[in-house]
């Protein structure tokens, strides 16, 4: 008699929409382990071997994958489309030990590889949610055939998408339909055994999020954080629970009591670091050339708003206006200007166009390390000493476009600029001070481009105009690089994520992972082709045969 659950005698259960919550997390940790597995073929981990092969075999699928039985001692598997040969493991794992994240982002990557086996080891539920939003697709470039590559970066789009903070339930139905076309991709090329329930469950998390909201609100991120808080109270082994109760109740006095002492703050992490505004590190006073002391100026007038009825005022005094007399003349310019204007009687100059009209202070103080906006930034010299990469920086800026030296009507456009922090200046305007970062900006006409799949690809080694370095702290943006596997002299652009600190709500502690894409990969399957199961350029994999369990079996079967 097969058993009903007792859920079903409710009243309301039938009228229930979702009657299961479906956890991304684990959905995507057990996802990820399987296909990485497959990838490595790794030990207990892998939906590859020959109990796979044997079983399409006899569903009749797939003849040219058949195991192969030589002098009886050994079994030879072909190499199948979905496996990576030798070579292609050490380039996979180097990619990935090689890859220096922003601070906060996750854990130590290289701590996940094992050169020595051609594998990866201890993934947590958070190291694959990081493997899956943007490392794994950047990692498998140039490696296995395109068609299978293609449907594991939809598939790990995908999953970045459906955890984002803000979906368009316009586009729920396009995520549903085209997570089912993957799927039958992923069903083409992968083994039946790679199949199993949690694969399945992907085809249902669209319906789930247009019924129950977005994803973020209720997978188990936030449950696993507080568990390792719990598990944290746990000084005697032998009474666990007895631990947990008495420092919980412990933690919630003084907690109590501190909320009716005065001018007292209560337990948690500092204001600085909650914030992450202004945390300086590696205070220095020095002095620096005049010329370059008025390029940060310059930015600095260009870029407050304060000043914008100035600046329109001071390009619009003829056609022939061009940018670089904008330049060299316009810090003269402001600073009569402003003067003109406070030698009349009623004048509306603030406190803030005095002190910028006079321009900041000889010396300024220089950090190796900056926090702001959530964000916290290093210069290079700092990054080539650490762990970490905090010096990859971008921002939106209006760029002046001329097609000739005689073109009379430029066109402002806004572009990406791309390149890491070379030094961090706080200039000392008296009243007030303000942070800016000196970086040598990537050529964008030949040091930037964006490939077929979407990626964003740099050559930091090609420098753009060396005239305009600065930039403000409150601009900045953090990105970080990663070498592109098939050619080291591009660097894949991918968008760090700002740091998160817990204010009392724990479902808005979660960090949303920007995408790894500018757009869905295109699928580029062609119905009528013939798939090639078989890779002509890679090694298969020899299995011995265990003759004990083979006698046993033949005893068993005769």
């Amino acid at each position: 008699m097969e058993k009903k659950l007792i859920f079903f005698d409710l009243p309301y259960w039938k009228d229930l929409y979702v009657r299961h919550n479906l956890d991304v997390m684990h959905i995507e940790k057990n996802v990820c382990e399987s296909l990485i597995g497959t990838l490595l073929i790794i030990l207990g981990k892998t939906k590859d071997g020959e109990k796979t092969r044997l079983d399409m075999v006899e569903m009749g699928i797939r003849e040219s994958l058949k195991p192969i039985t030589e002098s009886g001692r050994q079994t030879f598997l072909p190499p199948a489309c979905y496996v990576l040969s030798r070579s292609e493991k050490r380039q996979f794992c180097s990619t990935l030990s090689e890859i220096k994240v922003p601070m906060g982002y996750s854990s130590n990557v290289r701590n996940l590889v094992q050169m020595k086996d051609l594998r990866l080891i201890n993934l947590k539920s958070h190291d694959c949610h990081t493997l899956m939003q943007q490392l794994l697709p950047v990692a498998i470039r140039g490696l296995l055939p395109k068609q299978v590559r293609m449907v594991i970066v939809r598939l790990c789009y995908f999953f970045n998408a459906i955890c984002s903070k803000v979906i368009d339930p316009i586009k729920i139905d396009e995520l549903q339909e085209e997570v089912v076309v993957t799927l039958c991709l992923l069903e083409k090329y992968f083994p039946p055994a790679f199949f199993d329930v949690m694969v399945h469950l992907i085809v249902h998390l669209p319906c789930e999020i247009k019924l129950c909201g977005p994803v973020w609100l209720r997978w188990m991120y936030p449950m696993e954080r507080y568990m390792k808080i719990l598990k944290g109270y746990v000084r005697n082994r032998n009474r666990p629970k007895g631990c947990i109760i008495e420092c919980y109740i412990a933690e919630e006095a003084v907690e109590f009591c501190s909320e009716y002492l005065e001018s007292t703050p209560t337990i948690g992490i500092p204001k600085s670091l909650e914030s992450r505004q202004n945390v300086r590190m590696g205070f220095k006073v020095t002095p620096v050339e005049y010329k370059m002391l008025c390029e940060d100026h310059f930015y600095v007038l260009q870029n407050t708003p304060e000043v914008d009825c100035y600046r329109l005022e001071h390009l619009t005094r003829g056609e022939k206006w061009l940018q670089a007399e904008h330049r060299r003349c316009f810090i003269r310019w402001v600073r009569q200007r402003i003067e003109t204007e406070l030698a009349k009687p009623e004048h509306c100059i603030t406190q803030t166009l005095r002190w910028l009209a006079n321009e900041p202070r000889r010396d300024v103080i220089r950090y190796s390390g900056y926090g702001i906006n959530r964000y916290t930034f290093h210069t290079r010299e700092h990054d080539l000493r650490s762990t970490t990469q905090n010096s990859g920086v971008t921002v939106e800026g209006e760029s002046l476009h001329i097609s000739s030296a005689k073109d009379k009507n430029p066109v402002y456009a806004n572009m990406s600029y791309y390149r890491v922090i070379e030094d961090i200046w706080e200039l000392n305007y008296t009243s007030f001070k303000v942070a800016v970062f000196r970086c040598k900006w990537v050529n964008n006409k030949t040091g930037v481009k964006v490939d077929e799949n979407g990626f964003t690809l740099v050559d930091l080694n090609k420098e753009g105009d060396s005239s305009d370095q600065f930039i403000m702290a409150s601009q900045a943006k953090q990105v970080f690089y990663v070498s592109n596997p098939n050619d080291r002299r591009w660097s894949v652009v991918l968008t760090s994520k700002p740091k998160l600190y817990d204010s009392g709500d724990v479902c808005n502690n979660i960090e949303e992972t920007p995408s790894f894409s500018q757009r869905l990969p295109e699928c580029e399957d062609d119905q009528n082709e013939d798939v090639s199961y078989v890779r002509k350029d890679c090694e298969g994999e020899y299995i011995e045969v265990d003759n004990s369990k083979m006698n046993k079996r033949k005893k068993f079967t005769s």
